[in-house]
């Protein structure tokens, strides 16, 4: 058996002892970002080194266990890093359930700080095992088992649920996509044309061009003066990973003064944890293991992905659906919408690789590049609608 507890992200830096801790501190001290990149700190006597907290970014930093003097966990907190006890109890149930809600995973955020509630209690459960040091069968198999229902309640919403008169539309892009910039206003207006026009609009479930597409569902009956006011609050707090507990409470309050009955979904992953999952996706499907949950969400998106500008993991999605329409027979491609011309050219030049993968491929008709949202909607009106299968097979 593996000794490698799989929810642990393949990078992760688990830090088990003071020694370790003073030596990459030092490392990150001597680099031009002094960043606490994927540190898993467990069980460290940490009461002697506010001059370290205090001089590093520690926003994507877990202390699990660890013991602080007096002012030593707000100086991690201040910078966006989460301080968590790791209990005993499974903080998730592992039996048949329905999808998560934002008030589920975000209980009482109103009267208490992020790192208290559902969401960031099962994240702190996720990442508390140390590589080499066994694996828990029990916990292994809690989570495989919340993983599995969790898809299964996805696929029941999907067929039969909130979402089985609409096709399904993805919107893939970026998480560092802060809000108030023209970029997240324009994920959000894609998100809105998206609604208004009949579809259901998925995402990855965190913040960023994530956050903006399910607000823009969310938003979508409302007018421009309306939406322009939404916009102005959510600026307020742009920052989900230095500040999850802002940022979360304004995002309710735009919710409680544009009340909305739109539904959309969300499909986040405990892997990414350090990302909180937006408030907008009326529906969650969030999952500990990151692969089934990309798999799914792409799988899932049956009316077509849209994609706005990202990094890495926005680049694996774009190919990942490619492979899928590359190989699949006419009638099972769905359409694949890149915004921004400049960026999949030039920044990140994704597009010529895409265009030469389609090239004599039914796939081929149904790739675009365009510029703006509207353009996005419209050409995914243009293409053959993918009709809905039946989850079971006809009698």
């Amino acid at each position: 058996m593996s000794h490698i507890w799989p929810y642990l992200p393949a990078r992760a830096v688990n830090i088990t002892s003071l020694v370790e801790f003073d030596r990459l501190a030092a490392e990150a001290l001597a680099s031009h970002r002094a960043r606490g990149h994927s540190w898993r700190v467990h069980r460290v006597d940490l009461s002697g080194r506010d001059a370290l907290l205090s001089a590093l970014d520690l926003a994507e930093a877990l202390f699990i266990d660890c013991q602080f003097s007096p002012q030593g966990r707000a100086l991690v907190e201040r910078t966006g890093g989460l301080c968590m006890d790791s209990g005993h109890q499974l903080p998730f149930r592992t039996s048949d359930r329905q999808l998560y809600t934002p008030e589920e995973l975000y209980d009482a955020i109103g009267a208490q700080t992020y790192d208290k509630v559902l969401d960031a209690q099962i994240y702190a459960y996720s990442q508390q095992r140390i590589p080499g040091r066994g694996l828990d069968d029990a916990d292994a198999l809690a989570t495989t088992l919340h993983d599995h229902h969790i898809g299964q309640a996805m696929i029941a919403e999907i067929y039969d649920g909130a979402f089985k008169d609409t096709p399904i539309i993805g919107v893939m892009g970026g998480h560092s996509m802060d809000r108030g910039t023209p970029q997240y206003a324009q994920a959000l207006e894609l998100g809105a044309l998206l609604a208004r026009s009949g579809y259901a609009v998925a995402t990855g479930g965190g913040p960023g061009a994530m956050e903006a597409a399910n607000a823009g569902a969310w938003l979508a009956d409302r007018d421009h003066q309306e939406i322009g006011t939404a916009l102005q609050m959510l600026a307020a707090e742009p920052d989900a990973i230095h500040h999850r507990t802002g940022w979360a409470r304004v995002a309710l309050a735009v919710k409680e003064r544009f009340p909305s009955q739109r539904k959309s979904l969300g499909v986040p992953t405990w892997f990414y944890g350090h990302e909180p999952p937006n408030l907008f996706a009326t529906h969650i499907a969030k999952f500990f293991s990151n692969s089934i949950r990309e798999a799914t969400l792409l799988e899932q998106a049956n009316g077509g992905i849209v994609v706005l500008p990202g990094a890495a993991g926005t680049v694996q999605e774009i190919f990942q659906d490619a492979c899928e329409n590359y190989y699949a027979t006419g009638a099972r491609v769905v359409p694949l919408v890149l915004i921004g011309q400049e960026y999949w050219t030039k920044t990140l030049p994704a597009w010529p690789l895409l265009q030469a993968l389609a090239a004599q491929k039914v796939m081929e008709e149904k790739i675009a590049l365009v510029d703006s949202a509207e353009e996005a909607v419209a050409f995914l009106g243009a293409v053959q609608p993918l009709r809905r299968r039946s989850r079971f097979p006809a009698k």
